[in-house]
């Protein structure tokens, strides 16, 4: 336990260190995350020192030396080129890989690489200092909260074969935790985003839909390990197993909380009132160019009719 917490706050340090500066710090960490967890997942399918696994390597450097350029237009492109030259080494050497080789190295760029650069994504936001701790709310704070609430009160299993420590409860516990903390978080900055309107409520809201999908990546990284009969996909990190055991729910919380801060959904309150009496006035929780989250806010002002005599 001592060398769990330890090797924890060593960690948390290195990330604090490295998010504060941001820019090509955060870029070259992340890039480095990465290519270890890369080759942790390859190494369970026996690829990690071989041609897939070089391939895989090769590709997740170039990713990141394109969004950090932000030539985002050449994404696409070398995502295909990628799918290409792994189906090539396929061929050429057949049948020295087996296609389950084949596609988890052309997974694990996805999974890991590209699904952990959103972490320098929102690095890379205005107010990101900010706004990237909102990952770590959404995966470490929920991992936290479901944990407590789930021992306290958790009686209904979620996952029985695949988690069977993990309870619906303890599920409920940690979106509520991550969403209040998400708030108190909000308070606690709100001073510091000075162009972002209605901090508590978004990062309430952003903590716990965040959450969600923070359990799901737990889950998934537990189901490939459960298949390949493996306990913790590495040592890097003492007591807590190696980069994709640690990283495994913000591998899908990033990309989730991205996508809710750039695009965001539009919540719309509506009062049943007649058409031509319908006033919309949009809220902005950001400043248009910064996200295009809005709330619109529909209600009914009172028609010129309205206690007239006739």
């Amino acid at each position: 336990m001592k060398q769990r917490v330890i090797s924890g706050a060593v960690l948390v340090v290195i990330l604090a260190i490295t998010l504060y500066f941001g820019g090509i710090v955060t870029c070259g960490l992340m890039a480095l995350v990465s290519l270890v967890g890369n080759m942790e997942l390859l190494r369970v399918y026996g690829v990690n020192k071989k041609t897939p696994g070089i391939v895989c390597y090769l590709a997740t450097v170039l990713y990141y030396i394109a969004i950090y350029l932000d030539r985002m237009d050449i994404i696409v492109p070398m995502m295909v080129i990628y799918l290409l030259v792994m189906l090539a080494v396929y061929v050429l050497t057949f049948p020295t890989y087996s296609d389950k080789q084949i596609m988890a190295a052309f997974m694990d760029f996805f999974y890991v690489s590209v699904m952990l650069s959103f972490v320098y994504l929102i690095r890379n936001m205005e107010h990101g200092l900010v706004l990237v701790l909102l990952i770590f709310v959404s995966s470490w704070i929920n991992d936290t909260c479901a944990y407590f609430v789930g021992r306290a009160l958790g009686k209904h299993k979620m996952a029985p074969v695949l988690s069977p420590k993990k309870s619906i409860e303890g599920l409920i516990g940690g979106i509520v935790g991550a969403g209040v903390f998400g708030a108190v978080f909000g308070i606690l900055f709100d001073k510091y985003v000075d162009t972002m309107n209605y901090a508590p409520l978004l990062f309430a809201v952003v903590g716990a839909v965040g959450a969600l999908p923070a359990v799901i990546g737990d889950l998934a990284a537990s189901a490939i390990k459960r298949n390949n009969d493996i306990k913790d996909y590495g040592k890097l990190i003492p007591g807590h197993g190696g980069i994709l055991d640690r990283f495994d729910s913000i591998i899908f919380t990033a990309p989730i909380i991205h996508y809710l801060l750039v695009y965001g959904p539009e919540i719309v309150l509506t009062v049943i009132a007649p058409s031509e009496s319908v006033i919309v006035t949009t809220l902005y929780l950001f400043p248009p160019s910064v996200t295009r989250t809005t709330i619109c806010l529909l209600y009914t002002s009172p028609s010129p009719r309205d206690g007239a005599t006739s």
